[in-house]
């Protein structure tokens, strides 16, 4: 399975109610997701065949389906037993799995696409560390040239397809460097994100990590902050200036996919693989198997 094209595996893929064979799971070339980003989706891992913080990733599908105007066909329960389906039939106990929500080609081609169907799919695959090696050596960061967007442009704290398309150029971008990723800057000029994931950095034994004002806050992220606040560490969410980096000593990513992925180096900007990176990292991954 490793390395064959997604649209070329061995399996079944939940798609509106019912299980499709894997390479029979295909919509049309007029939907209208493709033409024009009415998709939103959640990327989820289970851990020992559950699904971590499922629940909460099936609230947010919805409200992200809600603020791009596309009213889900399914309840958070219903939602709940597509996922549970899909995971069982995959037959995988530790797996990456993607919720998407679209609009399909209906009698609307334009803009507007409030009589086409709202359709759902939930695919489940095996998935091992996002970033590979970095994952324990620490990720190489480029800086992106694009900025998230202001929140008066367009949906911010939906998880949208459309707002991953400076996330591709930007990774694309970053990779042919020869870095895992890149980080965004906002609007403001503040640091913001990775491309898939958010981010922390560490100065005389406090965390900081970007106030999510303009951008997903993140499930993971959530996570790890009250973990952070468990163990009795400050955690500091505000407005951090790029040149904040100079100082500080630790950095790290966080998302479903990213889990906890130290990062070692940002453009010129240097941290180590310090003792609360490692820490939280390994705190994180009991969490996720308890």
């Amino acid at each position: 399975m490793a390395g064959a094209a997604y649209d070329d595996r061995d399996g079944v893929i939940w798609m509106d109610g019912e299980m499709v064979n894997w390479r029979d799971a295909k919509v049309h070339i007029l939907t209208h997701a493709m033409h024009y980003a009415s998709s939103v989706f959640e990327g989820e891992r289970a851990y020992n065949g559950n699904i971590f913080k499922s629940r909460e990733h099936s609230e947010r599908l919805i409200a992200s389906a809600d603020a791009l105007d596309m009213p889900l066909p399914y309840s958070i329960d219903q939602i709940e037993a597509a996922k549970d389906e899909a995971l069982r039939a995959s037959g995988l106990q530790d797996a990456y799995v993607r919720a998407v929500v679209w609009r399909g080609s209906g009698e609307d081609m334009g803009v507007a696409s409030a009589k086409n169907p709202v359709r759902m799919a939930v695919a489940v695959w095996g998935w091992g560390a996002y970033y590979g090696e970095a994952k324990m050596q620490g990720a190489k960061l480029d800086i992106a040239e694009y900025k998230r967007p202001s929140p008066e442009t367009i949906p911010v704290h939906a998880k949208a397809a459309g707002l991953y398309m400076i996330c591709t150029i930007s990774k694309h971008k970053a990779e042919a460097k020869g870095c895992s990723d890149a980080l965004f800057m906002d609007y403001r000029g503040y640091v913001a994100e990775a491309t898939g994931a958010n981010i922390f950095f560490v100065k005389d034994g406090e965390v900081h990590t970007p106030l999510p004002d303009c951008f997903l806050n993140g499930i993971t992220r959530q996570t790890v902050v009250q973990m952070l606040k468990d163990k009795g560490i400050t955690v500091h969410e505000r407005h951090i200036l790029p040149e904040e980096m100079t100082d500080f000593e630790q950095c790290w990513l966080t998302g479903t996919a990213a889990e906890v992925t130290p990062v070692g180096q940002i453009g010129d900007y240097t941290f180590e693989v310090g003792d609360i990176t490692r820490e939280i990292a390994e705190d994180y991954e009991k969490l996720v198997r308890s």
